[in-house]
């Protein structure tokens, strides 16, 4: 054991058994310095949380390295000082704090509303859990400053996270993300002002929730597809989170009649007892919903994620039998939908544009493309998508955007994932398809045969410790100074590095034209294929993101597509020693 890291820990903690810090956070500290083992005190004090771009996210617990009314009380004090400094003048400052179902989640949000009006910010307090996107969305309708949403998203339950947005209603951008992280990292636990003014919290709910809803029908397309097909057998699951409050009512609101809930994860509870892991993206979160499908004969099954910002389609295949949508899939199905169907309505005016991630399947810029659409291009995270709507608003006209990890966002009065107006959304594309003889399997195959097919694959590759952060390092400027010539047998035509924002595309030097740089690779080959390689920016690992294209002659060559674009795949992750 490094024992100066020991004691470096062990005096660090010895200032949690202050009075500044209540009795059961102290006796937490007591016992880890008392502890013979002491790696859960290391692990508690080695660093500080750090506040990052998006905001916190930790596992709970007393100690500097944890999520706890302290560190949230740290990084609230730091917020209200640089919303005071950037609205120095202004009267009337005002916030938004909401949060979801997780452990602490109320208490971390009642400490944050504190904190923000002892330091003079009306504060708006949801008076429950609310998913994410009502939180975007109330930022922009009582034309608040800021806001704060405590969530950490999908993460296992002993987690829990501190998301700060800006007054856009999206997660906070430069200058400001700089400037916050500044005025936090100042911040000391004896100045952080915990008595609150009541006179300056204002508690809201059931208002925001009509807004909203009422907001989210602004996603729709074609109302009279689900007039026709209201009776459409949907299974829906919150997996004990905040979208229990907010999307049955909208899809009763859109006119849907037959919406039956999985009740076992209708249960408001921050330990997620049904489930290994909160997280959509994992099939195992969906077992519950597709036992209660198979029993009702229903046409799709639906999830959101706990703070209702992501969400997961399962729908039927040509055998009967239920198939989990990707995140690409599902984000290809709502662009195809929405441009395909304004357009025969006449609904799209020439202004019209779309936006996904630069990890996203190329397929939904080819469908852009052909249509008319502008699609733009943008880094992972949601805040870049808000950024494109922001720097277009009043000019252009959003339609929709997303990114491969089930966030989809199809209208503009949020600025960040919306898993309530998505899952709308899908249900009238399911309405539609029916409407058509189709299920969304077989609207999959379609788009599929008209706009050509693609599959996509995600390696992580984990190297924990210091000594993995150099290797990670490590690699990434291997393949920068060394890229690839050939992966899967197709030459490689085009290297786009956005650390240096440089393209070189058959032997031709460009610049690229994006707001920031990023630590992200992209190669692309002759065959079509794409790889996307970055280090991840809150886990010990890299990403490498594959996406192949391929033929498909018929709705029935699917598999055999899928199994063809599989040897390619396994192919480059041999040229690249994964």
């Amino acid at each position: 054991m490094d024992q100066e890291l020991l004691r470096q820990c062990e005096a660090e903690a010895k200032k949690w058994l202050s009075p500044a810090f209540d009795a059961d956070t102290q006796a937490e500290v007591k016992a880890m310095l008392d502890a013979e083992d002491k790696s859960a005190l290391i692990d508690a004090f080695y660093q500080n949380l750090e506040f990052g771009t998006g905001g916190l996210r930790g596992i709970m617990g007393a100690g500097t390295n944890r999520m706890n009314k302290y560190i949230v009380g740290m990084a609230t004090q730091g917020f209200a000082n640089y919303i005071n400094k950037a609205f120095a003048g202004k009267k009337d400052t005002a916030v938004v704090v909401g949060h979801d179902c997780r452990n602490n989640s109320r208490l971390f949000a009642e400490t944050v509303a504190d904190i923000f009006s002892a330091n003079g910010i009306k504060v708006y307090l949801f008076e429950s859990l609310r998913p994410t996107p009502e939180i975007s969305f109330a930022i922009r309708q009582l034309g608040a400053q800021a806001g704060v949403n405590i969530t950490a998203s999908h993460n296992p339950r002993e987690y829990n996270g501190y998301k700060a947005y800006w007054d856009d209603g999206a997660q906070v951008l430069s200058p400001h993300d700089t400037g916050i992280i500044d005025e936090v990292n100042k911040v000391t636990i004896d100045q952080v002002k915990f008595t609150p003014n009541n006179d300056l919290i204002q508690i809201i709910g059931g208002e925001m929730d009509i807004d909203y809803l009422n907001a989210v029908h602004e996603a729709m397309v074609d109302q009279d597809v689900i007039l026709r097909q209201k009776d459409l057998c949907i299974v829906y699951s919150p997996l004990h989170g905040t979208g229990r409050v907010i999307i049955p009512a909208a899809l009763r609101s859109w006119g849907f009649r037959n919406i039956n809930v999985v009740k076992e994860q209708m249960v408001i509870d921050g330990n997620f007892p049904t489930v290994v892991s909160p997280n959509p993206e994992n099939s195992e979160a969906m077992t519950l919903g597709m036992k209660l499908g198979t029993r009702l004969n229903a046409d799709l099954v639906l999830a959101s994620d706990p703070d209702a910002d992501r969400l997961a389609v399962v729908c039927r295949d040509p055998k009967g039998e239920w198939c989990i949508l990707n995140g690409n899939q599902t984000a290809l199905m709502l662009s195809y939908y929405i441009i395909a169907n304004k357009k025969k309505l006449g609904q799209l005016k020439g202004n019209e544009f779309m936006v996904k991630t630069i990890v996203t399947t190329e397929t939904i810029a080819e469908i852009a493309r052909r249509n008319g659409v502008e699609i733009r291009d943008c880094y992972t995270g949601f805040k870049w998508i808000a950024r494109e709507i922001k720097i277009s608003e009043g000019e252009k006209k959003y339609i929709g955007g997303g990114e491969e990890s089930f966030g989809y966002l199809p209208f503009d009065k949020v600025r960040d994932k919306d898993s309530p107006a998505s899952i709308c959304l899908l249900c009238e594309i399911a309405a539609w398809a029916k409407d058509n003889g189709m299920t969304l399997y077989d609207l999959l195959m379609q788009i599929y045969l008209e706009y050509g097919f693609a599959y996509q694959d995600a390696v992580s590759v984990v190297k924990p410790g210091k000594s993995g952060a150099d290797e990670i390092k490590q690699m990434m400027e291997d393949f920068r100074n060394n890229p690839p010539k050939t992966l899967g047998g197709s030459p490689v035509n085009c290297v786009k590095d956005f650390k240096t924002l440089k393209m070189v595309q058959n032997g031709v030097e460009s610049t690229l034209d994006m707001p920031a740089t990023s630590n992200v690779l992209q190669w692309f080959t002759e065959n079509g294929t794409k790889i996307s390689v970055r280090p991840s920016g809150t886990e010990p690992k890299i990403k490498f993101y594959i996406e192949v294209k391929g033929e498909m002659g018929c709705a029935k060559c699917y598999d055999s597509a899928v199994a063809t674009a599989k040897e390619v795949v396994a192919a480059i992750k041999q040229d690249l020693k994964l």
